[in-house]
């Protein structure tokens, strides 16, 4: 069983005691998140899509610790001018472990049918 959740502005595919990176939460190391932007569930080759998101699934999560990602080091430099710069920077992360996908409510509802009027017939 996977889960594609939206967290903090980027989509993951997220499966139970998968542990991933993402931006920096606003929670303490070792606290439980829900997740309720679930957009698709798989359950064994049943697959559920939300429109847009799937209502009364959750996704939760524990988050393990924060920590800084690897440098990523930025060179400017244009030939023959003497113009050179050097920037680094480090991106503030959160490690989560997955703990379990809730699909109850899964069932997305099916698009609302077009009543006809007068005028179309």
């Amino acid at each position: 069983m996977y889960a594609i959740v939206e967290i903090a502005g980027f989509q993951y595919k997220v499966e139970k005691d998968q542990q991933i990176f993402v931006n920096r939460l606003d929670a303490k190391e070792g606290d439980k998140i829900d997740f309720n932007e679930v957009l698709l569930i798989d359950d064994k080759g049943k697959v559920n899509v939300g429109t847009p998101v799937i209502s009364g699934a959750k996704v939760t999560a524990k988050v393990v610790e924060h920590l800084k990602g690897d440098k990523v080091i930025v060179f400017k430099k244009k030939r023959r001018k003497g113009y050179q710069k050097k920037n680094g920077h480090r991106q503030y992360l959160s490690k989560i472990k997955i703990e379990g996908i809730s699909a109850s409510g899964a069932k997305s509802k099916p698009a609302p049918k077009k009543e006809k009027t007068e005028k179309e017939s």
